[in-house]
């Protein structure tokens, strides 16, 4: 993965523009990516659509305008060209008919016992499953067996459009020339039964399909395999009388036909020893093949049709694998939070809890600062209000809109401006580093405000030796918005339940640029922050770990952010995070063979990180998406259920981090919307990193518009337990 320089930020005006043009094109690939796996799953669902049995009861209907010789005509009936007439089946010969197929465990018996006993018959098939298993078929076809149509997905035309219906052909016709390279002129309707039993209902369809050039052929035996009779049942059944031609009803789907087969086995040589012979249906009418090979368009429709249906079958079982994952690692994710985050949240407001000696010693707070005129001073003044001694740097990378200024005019004390020409983040930071006077350096964003404690808390875990650095509690301070509202949601569920467990853990991924400390030694260790990567902060946690630092988090060293108001500067920020951290994953790729603390970390920290940071949030809109689904083509009850279940736990861990940051309740009122459309958001940026990774497209650092809204630090509750002698809380 190419490592590319983060850049402060880029002259406004039309190169602004231009990055707004090119929003849309960003989301085009990762939009469609998406639109085509809906399709799948839609298409998918399609044809796997429910085939109810044959044998559902219609209303009876008058039959005053179905011809006579029709009722008390055979059950091939040829109403082509205008015509009216019947064909019975001459003595002796049997046609076997099998509806509702191909089925994939039972249509292959079926076949195997006509081969065995060189019998041929008539499978009547429906388009989805014709399309579905289209090698089954062809077998039908190739061992000389005939084809008829059984509408795409077994409706009961009586009560159909003609529109319908020319569709429920013409989608079978197209499975079918997939399948088999032909067209058939045979046609069965859902539903049928004898010829006596058209009706008023009925039979303009078979009018109708006969303009469309169709036979209709129905039964005047039936075996009522359906019913699961016993073997016994469906031979006596299924044996004509008095040695009459027949053509006999059987399925090969629809459901358990074991008997269907074992009767089968036993009926064909029984009748063959009485004089009878198995044809298909034009054999047994002395007719032309009903069969027509097409070519050319046709087939290729065809053929692209029963691709692209297979493609959703093998597309929805990777994703149902996916699923499975996702729904294993939310809920270890959600378990590990929960219970590592109690475990961590007691251990820190224990009242006899320390990290050791109390840090009083004056910090360096370094402010990296480009086009922040509208928030410097609101930063600036909550710095001023520290409880803690401290020196201030602000580093003005290249501003043009007086940043520097606007400092430097305040004219407070301990506060210096640091000049240089706009060269990035992690340069102005590495200059800060190297003009601090003290050895504790604590990092912050120009967009940011401190409340009076912040630094004191977020100095103390240096009381511990084996501390590097400590990430603090960032916070979202403008939250009065929706976009608002969903990333205090983030923030304060995802964020920092998360670097509870990671604390616990002793893999903390990233310190926030917003509030973070380091020791400036530790710094040094790893060559202060680097440019490799977008996501500097990341990068450097990473390296620290690695050179064998503890890494820890300040639940009360709280800073208040402004956060993107609107979806594109969310995307802009996202993007850059989530390319960002793939590239310091990249980066640090060879601590997992590597020996001692680097090691430890490349093993346990690392692929954890991938796992619960890039893995799992590409995986978690299968959620929604087969609630989708599942709202479409059912189980919708249970679909449902399970979708509000994974909510609910979700709630239950939001609130108590809610509870643990002691925020108010009111804000999870949208969560539910935030899962729905949020995420969807976070999705797509993280594909669209994902595309940009392994296409080693650039990306270039894209800064926020800053409105100022974060003036000072919000009214907070007092911190849960601070080792300056604060009021101690343990977690309840």
């Amino acid at each position: 993965m190419a490592s590319r320089t983060r850049r402060h930020g880029a002259p406004n005006g039309a190169g602004g523009a231009a990055r707004r043009r090119r929003l849309p094109m960003r989301l085009l690939l990762p939009s469609l990516i998406l639109v085509a796996l809906m399709a799948m799953l839609m298409l998918r669902g399609y044809v796997h659509s429910e085939i109810l049995a044959d044998h559902r009861i219609q209303p009876e209907a008058s039959a005053d305008r179905v011809p006579e010789k029709i009722l008390e005509g055979g059950p091939v009936i040829d109403t082509r060209s205008g015509r009216t007439t019947s064909l019975r089946i001459p003595d002796h010969r049997l046609v076997l008919t099998f509806d509702d197929g191909p089925d994939p465990k039972w249509t292959p018996k079926v076949l195997d016992v006509l081969k065995k006993h060189h019998a041929h018959a008539v499978f009547f098939v429906t388009g989805t499953m014709t399309s579905r298993y289209p090698a089954l078929v062809r077998r039908m076809v190739d061992e000389g067996h005939e084809v008829g149509l059984h509408t795409f997905n077994h409706p009961d035309l009586s009560f159909q459009s003609k529109k319908r219906i020319d569709w429920e052909l013409s989608q079978n016709q197209l499975a079918l020339a997939g399948a088999a390279g032909i067209r058939t002129s045979l046609f069965r309707p859902p539903y049928s039964s004898f010829a006596d039993a058209m009706d008023d209902k009925s039979w303009p369809v078979t009018q109708y399909i006969g303009k469309r050039g169709y036979i209709t052929v129905v039964n005047n035996t039936d075996s009522e395999d359906w019913r699961k009779p016993g073997v016994d049942a469906i031979i006596r059944q299924a044996t004509p009388k008095g040695g009459k031609g027949a053509i006999v009803l059987m399925h090969d789907s629809g459901g358990d036909r074991h008997q269907t087969v074992q009767a089968l086995d036993r009926f064909l040589p029984e009748m063959k020893k009485k004089g009878y012979d198995f044809r298909n249906l034009t054999e047994a009418l002395d007719a032309p093949s009903a069969h027509t090979p097409v070519a050319g368009v046709e087939l290729a429709k065809g053929q692209a049709w029963t691709f692209l249906v297979q493609a959703s079958d093998e597309i929805t079982d990777v994703l149902v694998v996916g699923l499975a994952i996702i729904g294993v690692l939310v809920f270890a994710r959600f378990g590990l939070m929960l219970l590592l985050s109690v475990f961590h949240a007691r251990r820190t407001r224990r009242p006899d809890f320390s990290w050791g000696a109390p840090v009083t010693e004056p910090v360096s707070v370094l402010v990296p600062a480009y086009n922040e005129a509208k928030c410097i001073e609101a930063t600036v003044r909550s710095l001023m209000r520290s409880e803690h001694p401290i020196e201030v740097l602000v580093i003005d990378d290249g501003s043009s809109d007086g940043t520097a200024r606007i400092v430097e005019d305040m004219g407070l004390p301990n506060v210096r401006v640091v000049r240089q020409a706009n060269a990035g983040k992690p340069a102005a930071l590495n200059r800060g580093v190297a003009n601090a006077r003290h050895h504790l350096i604590v990092m912050m964003d120009g967009d940011t405000v401190f409340e009076p404690g912040t630094v004191r808390e977020l100095v103390q875990p240096f009381g511990d030796p084996r501390v590097g650095a400590v990430a603090g509690n960032a916070k979202v301070g403008n939250k009065d918005s929706l976009i608002g509202a969903w990333q205090h949601i983030e923030y304060v569920m995802g964020f920092n339940l998360d670097r509870r467990m990671y604390d616990v853990l002793g893999c903390m991924p990233t310190i926030p640029g917003a509030v973070g400390a380091f020791r400036r030694s530790a710094l040094k260790g790893v060559g202060g922050m680097s440019d490799d990567t977008l996501a500097e902060d990341t990068d450097v946690t990473m390296a620290l770990h690695r050179d064998g630092w503890r890494v820890v988090y300040a639940e009360n060293a709280r800073a208040w952010t402004e956060a993107p108001e609107s979806v594109q500067q969310l995307w802009s920020q996202r993007y850059r995070w989530s390319y960002g951290t793939m590239q310091a994953i990249w980066k640090h790729r060879r601590s997992v063979v590597e020996r001692g603390p680097s090691g430890r970390f490349g093993r346990v920290g690392l692929p954890f990180v991938s796992l619960f940071m890039v893995v799992a949030p590409l995986l978690a809109p299968l959620i929604d998406v087969f609630l989708l689904y599942g709202l479409v083509f059912g189980p919708t009850e249970k679909t449902v259920l399970a979708w509000l279940g994974v909510l609910a736990i979700q709630l239950i861990c939001a609130a108590y981090a809610f509870r643990l940051d002691r925020e108010k309740m009111t804000h999870l009122i949208s969560l539910p919307l935030q899962q729905v459309l949020y995420r969807q958001l976070m999705y797509v940026v993280l594909l669209q990193s994902w595309i940009t990774a392994l296409t080693g497209g650039r990306l270039r650092w894209q800064k926020l518009r800053r409105t100022g809204v974060v003036g000072s630090a919000p009214e907070t509750v007092p911190a849960a337990r601070t080792n300056a002698g604060a009021d101690r809380r343990p977690v309840a």
